[in-house]
């Protein structure tokens, strides 16, 4: 009988690191289809993370994820960027293979597959609120998917022109923004709306987004990407209307599903991962 000792290494590379539950998940899918596989979650200092990268090609890890404060740091020890992550300009994924240290984010890849479960985003109108490192890659990602127009809907004007631009230049979608100084009245033409920003996130959870909720129509499909809680008031206040609706906890999950599939090939139940998030956020 033969034994194999060598586990595939994958983990977290992030500062502050403890409160990350992605840990939690990962051994769980792991250990569901008897994947001989490892997450390990390490606190890495900024001024540390050159050696962290280096140790982990060194070590053969599959890859690691890539957390605050590092997505944007992590790419001067990099080889290569996937297309996405280079107009993102931020990595939160890591895969090394053949000894090469190739740059993805997840983030927006994540949000699409949730989405495809209810709605294809080709062809599709969308609405977005916010411009941070969630929305830059859902607004990427969804326009590499195809999506014919995006609305940038932010409170910061620079921000969100930045994020606008990028679209625009690199992707087919086109993309307009909205100065997000009043009320937002969601255009009866959108298909789909998403909340990007942290609006109604644990324990802020009765924070309601700063739109005419009158305007949300049941023809619309609505996203959020807070996970915890999965039910926010947007997502209450759409259902009310009609809307097909979808929670962060779908998003996250589909981060980790791609995550595995890259570094190790396997497809794994994203049931299981959910099931997980539900029990450690209850």
């Amino acid at each position: 009988m033969s034994h194999d000792f060598m586990s595939t290494l994958t983990g977290s590379f992030a500062m502050p690191a403890a409160e990350n539950p992605t840990v939690a998940v990962m051994d769980a899918v792991f250990a569901h289809h008897g994947l001989n596989a490892r997450y390990i979650n390490c606190e890495i200092a900024p001024d540390s993370l050159g050696n962290a990268v280096r140790g982990a090609l060194a070590m053969g890890f599959a890859g690691f994820n890539c957390s605050l404060p590092h997505k944007v740091h992590v790419i001067e020890f990099l080889d290569e960027l996937a297309p996405s992550a280079s107009i993102i300009g931020a990595v939160n994924c890591v895969v090394i293979k053949d000894g090469r240290l190739i740059g993805e984010n997840t983030d927006g890849k994540g949000f699409v597959e949730s989405l495809r479960t209810v709605v294809d985003p080709a062809g599709k109108d969308i609405v977005l609120f916010g411009a941070g490192g969630a929305a830059r890659a859902i607004a990427v990602e969804s326009a590499l998917a195809g999506a014919s127009t995006i609305t940038v809907v932010n409170t910061t004007v620079s921000r969100g022109q930045d994020l606008v631009d990028r679209i625009n230049a690199d992707t087919q979608a086109t993309a307009t923004l909205v100065h997000w100084d009043q009320p937002y009245a969601i255009p009866a033409s959108t298909d789909i709306v998403v909340n990007a920003t942290s609006v109604g996130l644990f324990p802020d959870i009765e924070a309601r987004l700063n739109i005419d909720t009158s305007t949300l129509l049941s023809t619309m499909v609505v996203a959020d990407v807070i996970p915890n809680p999965p039910k926010t008031r947007l997502l209450t206040d759409a259902a009310d209307r009609g809307c097909t609706t979808l929670d962060g906890m779908g998003m996250l999950v589909n981060q980790g599903r791609v995550a595995i599939k890259l570094w190790t090939g396997v497809d794994v139940d994203g049931q299981v991962m959910r099931q997980t998030l539900e029990d450690l956020f209850a």
